[in-house]
């Protein structure tokens, strides 16, 4: 017995069989099985042959590994349509890691934004490539959390000058739009919008402001190309002067001092794509200094006093951070809606202290780190106690600093209060968080 031909992904475009090389169009003539979305079925039809079982994956994509091993093992032929490069956040992957890379064989097209480059004359060698070709994501909200259908996108326009984005008629140019004019952006980017390539009602429409884009209806289907206007700013990503944070007002000094905040994120141990609790966020500083830190990761963040948590936002906003949710609330509270995190850092307890030490050790993942800061001994007692008694690794470290200050044509040191730092992990024997691992 031979072994089954391989499932062939076709990549398609919008002028159908005029877009396919020879071998594409005898492949999918001879195929006994056809697979596509309806779009694309209906642009082939003709060319389908009449024996052929069709199979339309819209809104059924899981099915599809299994109709392909059906067809293999009754030794029929079977063949994918996918639109432009299947291997460019296209179907091909997918398929590849569920059946394997024997199974598929893919003859690729032309990607829809290697098309929308050319008509605009512009080397994309250097894009970002983000797809946003999914259900609807709903409309951008600033501080929206990783599960957004928009995440990734607003992560990148702050890591890249030229994006190329792969749409859908949900998620259109005009809500891209929209999100880059709520994230402060909206000055920042020149847009351009390919509708139908490759058909009589092709549109490139260039040199949009994202502000008049938002405004806009778009033809679908449609990709979008983004190129930065403004230069990229390059802000520090930690250790900030007290002095660039809104600060509650008159009680100046509401904040985790910079010599504090450097050796509290130290001690967070914190990595590209690390998950970061901010309990008792104050001005927001620690969260935020980990958010530019963590630009493949998020931070979420609770305040509980209105003034703090109204400052902590504005400062959320001056700093143009996209990857850091604030929320106006009282830990615990609402703390079990959060992902399992990667470390947690605590500025303040209201009066729960004890319970928060055990949720956080409970919840940390595998080398996660918790950081406390506090000035008081009863609470330094408290904390240490409730560590003894969860079995954590624990230390402690005691941070004075003195600053300079003039003293007529002279300089002397001026002590800052004293602060106690301590960091722990999970003990051998404590439990692993039932959701560690998941992205819930």
């Amino acid at each position: 017995m031979t072994d089954p031909q391989p499932c062939r992904v076709i990549g398609v475009l919008d002028d159908g069989a005029a877009s396919l090389s020879p071998t594409a169009l005898a492949l999918l003539r001879r195929a006994d099985v056809v697979v596509g979305g309806s779009r694309t079925l209906a642009l082939l039809d003709d060319d389908i042959a009449p024996h052929a079982q069709r199979r339309d994956l819209t809104g059924q994509l899981s099915a599809v590994p299994g109709w392909i091993a059906a067809a293999r093992e009754a030794g029929q032929t079977s063949v994918v349509l996918a639109t432009g490069d299947p291997l460019c956040h296209g179907i091909a992957s997918y398929l590849a890691s569920r059946l394997c890379i024997e199974a598929v064989e893919v003859l690729p097209n032309l990607s829809t934004v290697q098309l929308a480059c050319a008509r605009l004359g512009l080397a994309w060698q250097d894009a970002r490539i983000v797809s946003v070709h999914s259900k609807d994501a709903g409309e951008w909200r600033v501080g929206a959390e990783p599960g957004h259908g928009l995440y990734a996108l607003a992560q990148s326009l702050r890591q890249h000058d030229r994006l190329l984005v792969l749409t859908s008629p949900d998620n259109s140019p005009d809500r891209i739009a929209r999100l880059m004019v709520a994230e402060g952006l909206g000055d920042d980017f020149q847009m351009a919008v390919a509708e139908r390539l490759c058909t009589p009602d092709e549109r490139v429409v260039a040199e949009l402001s994202p502000h008049d884009a938002a405004q806009q209806t778009f033809a679908d289907p449609n990709v979008v190309v983004l190129v930065r206007s403004q230069v990229r700013s390059q802000p520090v990503r930690m250790g900030l002067a007290d002095s660039a944070y809104h600060q509650r007002q008159p009680d100046k000094g509401l904040i985790t001092k910079q010599e504090v905040r450097a050796v509290s994120l130290a001690r967070m141990q914190l990595r590209a794509d690390s998950r970061v609790w901010d309990i008792g966020a104050g001005s927001g500083s620690v969260g935020l200094e980990a958010a530019r830190l963590c630009p493949e990761g998020h931070v979420w963040a609770i305040e509980k006093n209105e003034a703090d948590f109204a400052i902590a936002g504005q400062n959320a906003r001056a700093f143009g951070v996209s990857n850091h949710t604030l929320v106006h609330g009282k830990a615990p509270e609402g703390l079990d809606a959060w992902p399992d995190p990667d470390a947690v850092f605590i500025g303040g307890s209201g009066g729960e202290l004890q319970e928060l030490i055990a949720l956080c050790l409970r919840r940390l993942r595998t080398g996660g780190w918790l950081v406390m800061n506090f000035v008081t001994l009863e609470n330094l007692a408290s904390a240490t106690q409730a560590l003894q008694a969860q079995g954590a690794v624990w230390d402690v470290l005691q941070l004075q600093a003195a600053r300079s200050k003039p003293i007529l044509h002279m300089h002397r040191m001026a002590a800052e209060n004293p602060v106690w730092i301590v960091c722990a992990q999970r003990g051998e024997g404590s439990a692993v968080p039932a959701t560690q691992g998941e992205g819930a």
